[in-house]
């Protein structure tokens, strides 16, 4: 084998494992990423299926219930427009509070009900997560509110 074919082979061997190191870098990137979507997305069936998703809004005034000692916790998250009911087994944070933003990570079941896997509530009077404001900017600016 002559030094130029060798050198060739080297070099697109080189290619070969640079684009299997990207490709294997973007699979797991993707795998990580989980999209946010508000009550009234999910309403309106614009959610994958079998896919962990972040769901955001306000938690609805008198709608939260705990059983099992407490550990399960069953609310309603809304974007004033649309509900979409949220079951959670564990501890919440202690600034989760009603009528206050939240967001929570986990799938949609077939009945309709989040099943969340994690919560996070907002830190301060003015906060509300970025997502959460923008989804409620959209529904007010559709007239959508009651």
């Amino acid at each position: 084998m002559m030094p130029r074919q060798r050198r060739l082979l080297w070099v697109l061997a080189g290619l070969v494992l640079v684009a299997t190191a990207v490709t294997l870098v973007l699979r797991a990137l993707n795998s990580n990423v989980m999209f946010f979507y508000s009550p009234s997305q999910v309403q309106a069936g614009s959610v994958p299926h079998g896919a962990a998703f972040r769901l955001g809004g306000l938690v609805e005034q008198g709608s939260l219930q705990r059983s099992d000692g407490g550990m399960l916790l069953q609310f309603v998250v809304t974007d004033e427009v649309q509900r979409v009911p949220v079951q959670y087994r564990g501890l919440l944070p202690d600034l989760f509070r009603e009528g206050k933003g939240v967001v929570v990570s986990g799938k949609l079941q077939p009945d309709g009900g989040f099943q969340a896997t994690e919560v996070l509530a907002k830190h301060d009077e003015n906060y509300m997560p970025p997502e959460a404001a923008h989804a409620l900017k959209n529904a007010e600016g559709k007239g959508e509110r009651p």
